[in-house]
């Protein structure tokens, strides 16, 4: 961050801090006007369709939850925003966790109002403002042009699929909790469920990590965004399978993930990009 020019180092600073305020002030109440909104929304469908009713308990526990990173993340981007006009290179990886949280958390708010809230998606918002924080650091800093690609690409792919992720962990804990069988499987098809969910959730874990480590240059956190995004494949390529021929189902939520996911393993293994060097020894 040092070769950074001091006028890009203030525009990074006062992005920080106007940024980090919008997490810890305003994103806040965005949060929870749209939570309310959600539910609402939920209790006319869930009325008719009751297999929606769960989504009240589990959105209840998901908003909130994201709102206490976005939040974190704000209060982190505050802290930072004088190590960022200072050059401090720990800045730029830490700094784009944080603002990863209101891209990743922004979108994932924002799809419940695709299939049940009319109106304005606020959480859209939330997003888009954390997402012009990530970008701004990665392009702003005085970096090679392919490394400031390959971060922007591998990363961004990280964070959407950190998102896809936690949306299906969370779809498939919807349907678990309204199973026909309950508290039995009917079959394979509900089994498939029960095993994809906590791995979608764990390499969300991983791929939040994985973008900090990346963004640092180090060579843990290529692993870990392979792990994540190899594991995801995984998983989702059978239980899209299971999904349409045993189930029965119509969605394809599962091979976006299988396409988000080959597409981070592509960045990493892409030679131009070059995120880190596999071959050097760790010290």
């Amino acid at each position: 961050m040092k070769n950074t020019s001091q006028t890009n180092r203030l525009i990074l600073a006062i992005l920080a801090v106007v940024v980090g305020l919008f997490m810890t002030i305003v994103a806040p109440l965005l949060i929870q006007t749209s939570l309310e909104r959600v539910i609402s929304a939920l209790l006319v469908v869930s009325a008719e369709k009751p297999a929606y009713a769960s989504g009240i308990l589990i959105f209840s526990f998901a908003y909130p939850f994201y709102r206490a990173l976005i939040f974190i993340g704000g209060v982190m981007l505050l802290l930072f925003a004088k190590p960022i006009y200072e050059g401090r290179e720990w800045a730029y990886p830490a700094s784009l966790l944080a603002a990863a949280f209101p891209s990743a958390g922004g979108m994932f708010m924002f799809l419940p109002y695709v299939s049940f809230v009319d109106g304005f998606p606020i959480p859209m918002a939330i997003s888009m403002v954390g997402l012009t924080f990530f970008w701004s650091i990665i392009f702003l800093r005085n970096v090679d042009k392919m490394q400031k690609w390959a971060h922007f690409v591998a990363l961004t792919f990280a964070g959407m699929l950190t998102t896809h992720a936690f949306t299906i962990g969370t779809g498939n804990l919807r349907m678990l909790l309204t199973r026909p069988e309950k508290p039995l499987y009917a079959g394979f098809d509900w089994w498939v469920l029960a095993w994809s969910a906590p791995v979608q959730w764990i390499c969300v874990i991983l791929l939040f990590i994985a973008i900090y480590k990346l963004a640092a240059g180090a060579r843990i956190g290529w692993w870990l965004a392979l792990i994540a995004a190899a594991s995801i494949f995984a998983i989702d390529v059978p239980t899209q399978f299971i999904r349409t021929f045993i189930a029965q189902s119509d969605s394809l939520d599962y091979l976006y993930g299988s396409l988000l996911s080959g597409g981070l393993m592509f960045a990493l293994f892409f030679p131009k990009f070059k995120l880190v060097d596999l071959g050097k020894e760790p010290e």
